[in-house]
């Protein structure tokens, strides 16, 4: 009798405690499934300047608890709108990072306001053989060779963000340099201009900075002397084997890829 009534009792247990497994269950199910919202994500990785269409985009429902502030809810009031920054497939797009209502696609949806892109051309030494890549900063000097006077270098513009190189504004392999002949500038309307006539009386060349460095620098540019002077200050004296080498002569050493080689000058 006694064993009876454990199983019974046993019985009802396994019983109501299913029936409280399956409605916990679904009970979690229905809060979860309350809590979600429509956002809009990107269908596949988009890059800066693209124009948004269906085809590129996604409604996905999104836990309303992890919401991203800005997320649109709504495929087509995003179309023939422009992204400003490039994005990765399954990233909500946020209203912060379109460009105006009406903007085109293309390297002018991703100019800053206020600023102008503007192009120069260069070889394999001034483009910093390859490494400036767009979104990369540079500084640009100008070299200008006078009329009975010294050449003069000097730096004339800092951190000068890189828009695109070649006809690209997006870096495909950003391990592997990439020789061009034109690079695009994002600047003022005054650095513009200071640009456009430092490529008019010299020649240009630019030095890639790091990317978080903000220091400005003031120089009052190099001149031959200064070159001359800098070799002299480290003590280099050219001297012949015997001893008899002329003690107002000094070595300019010159590199050529890995070849040192050594000038004599007084």
């Amino acid at each position: 009798m006694s064993n009876r009534r454990a199983i019974v009792f046993l019985l009802v247990s396994l019983v109501t405690g299913a029936l409280a497994v399956g409605i916990a269950a679904f009970w979690m199910k229905q809060k979860v499934s309350d809590k979600t919202v429509s956002v809009v994500v990107a269908g596949r990785d988009l890059i800066a300047g693209e124009k948004l269409t269906s085809e590129n985009l996604k409604l996905v429902n999104w836990p309303a608890s992890a919401q991203v502030k800005g997320s649109l809810p709504n495929v087509h009031s995003l179309e023939g709108r422009v992204i400003a920054t490039s994005v990765v497939m399954g990233e909500p797009i946020l209203e912060g990072r379109l460009t105006p209502v009406g903007s085109k696609a293309g390297l002018s949806a991703i100019i800053a306001p206020g600023h102008r892109a503007l192009t120069v051309k260069v070889n394999e030494v001034v483009g910093v053989a390859g490494f400036a890549m767009p979104g990369n900063y540079v500084d640009v000097l100008v070299t200008i060779h006078q009329d009975n006077k010294p050449p003069i270098s000097k730096i004339v513009l800092e951190k000068i963000l890189v828009l695109a190189t070649a006809q690209e504004h997006v870096v495909r392999d950003e391990a592997k340099p990439r020789v061009v002949n034109a690079v695009t500038l994002e600047v003022t309307p005054e650095q513009a201009e200071k640009l456009d006539l430092a490529r008019s009386i010299g020649t240009l060349s630019m030095a890639l900075r790091n990317q978080v460095d903000q220091a400005s620098v003031t120089t009052r540019g190099a001149v031959v002397s200064d070159v001359l002077q800098a070799n002299s200050v480290t003590g280099s004296r050219s001297t012949s084997r015997d001893g008899l080498g002329d003690a107002n002569t000094s070595a300019i050493e010159i590199l050529r890829g890995v070849v040192r080689t050594s000038v004599s000058v007084r």
